[in-house]
């Protein structure tokens, strides 16, 4: 009897032991809940999908095709999540490529992004996206996007490594066509590929149920093809009213993006003043010798890292603060 009492409180103890690592099991084991609803009109069932589902046909951000692992197109095949090369470089790019490609002297590395994304004005009632040109930061570090797809210059993909290039695609499906493989080249060095619309139409002003088929339409593509649910959107031309927030809401997208500062065929122009502020959005296009008057995509991309490094500012990755 005795040693019948002295093994019964080990076994109590053994089962309770169990019972508690069961539980911790199936909690580490429960999925995480993704997804809010952002309160924006609904538009047809027929237009698509509700805004925390997959987009129809699509597969899952971990098994899209094409998909490398890293959230929104950062960390990428062995790229930091801002972009830039390994610390032994010195710098961004590899070491001395920046040669290659006609500049002085390679891209510094952007200062650390900040520990919590800076807030950003919203310009209608809560739940709609925020739209933004400049990024509130005095850092000398500004963004480059580049829109469209037209140009797929491979040269370009050589050109982003070498240097270490951080920038935001914004990718229109119909100038793409069946090249997306391209663009994913392009994302698996660390560059988001984000939402510009199916067909580049002007938004303002068109029906709602339009617009979302614009937005959502090209949010599936960007899904089906790189596994990617895209959070930033460009309205084509920069126009947009609040029937196109709605939509863009109602597609998934946090932050409408906008530019400062373009790069024309000759040099930058600025929507004001004469050279580039701390946190500048910087807008570029994939064109090449037809549209850019027999110049490659890789030399508009020289001049303009060549524009930048001259007033003193170094590239950031967009992603990192917005």
């Amino acid at each position: 009897m005795m040693m019948i009492k002295t093994r019964f409180p080990r076994c109590l103890v053994l089962v309770g032991a169990a019972a508690v690592l069961t539980a911790c099991g199936s909690l580490a084991a429960a999925p995480e809940h993704s997804g809010s609803r952002h309160g924006a009109p609904m538009p047809p069932a027929s237009l698509a999908s509700r805004l925390d589902d997959p987009p129809s046909g699509g597969e899952s951000a971990s098994s899209g095709p094409g998909h490398g692992g890293g959230a929104q197109g950062g960390g990428l095949e062995g790229v930091p999540p801002s972009g830039g090369a390994s610390a032994s470089d010195g710098g961004q790019g590899a070491s001395g490529a920046y040669r290659r490609w006609g500049l002085d002297r390679p891209l510094e590395r952007p200062p650390a992004p900040p520990a919590v994304k800076p807030s950003l004005e919203r310009s209608g009632p809560w739940g709609l996206p925020p739209i933004v040109r400049r990024v509130p930061t005095d850092k000398r570090v500004v963004f480059v996007t580049i829109d469209d797809g037209i140009e797929k210059d491979p040269r370009f993909v050589e050109q982003a490594r070498d240097l270490g290039l951080p920038f935001t695609g914004f990718l229109t499906d119909n100038v793409i066509g069946t090249h997306y493989d391209y663009f994913d080249r392009l994302r698996r060095l660390g560059n988001s590929m984000e939402n510009h619309t199916l067909t580049h139409p002007n938004l303002a002003g068109m029906a709602y149920d339009d617009q979302v088929r614009e937005i959502c339409g090209q949010r599936d593509n960007v899904w089906n093809h790189f596994g990617q649910q895209p959070r930033l959107f460009r309205p084509p031309f920069g126009e947009y009213d609040d029937s196109m927030l709605r939509a863009a809401a109602f597609c998934g997208v946090r932050t409408v993006v906008l530019w400062r500062a373009e790069m024309e065929t000759h040099g930058l122009a600025y929507r004001s003043g004469g050279h580039l502020l701390p946190g500048d959005i910087v807008l570029a296009h994939f064109r090449g010798p037809e549209q850019l008057e027999g110049k490659s995509m890789t030399d508009m991309i020289t001049e303009l890292v060549r524009a930048i490094q001259a007033q003193g500012f170094t590239i950031g990755r967009l992603e990192d603060y917005v």
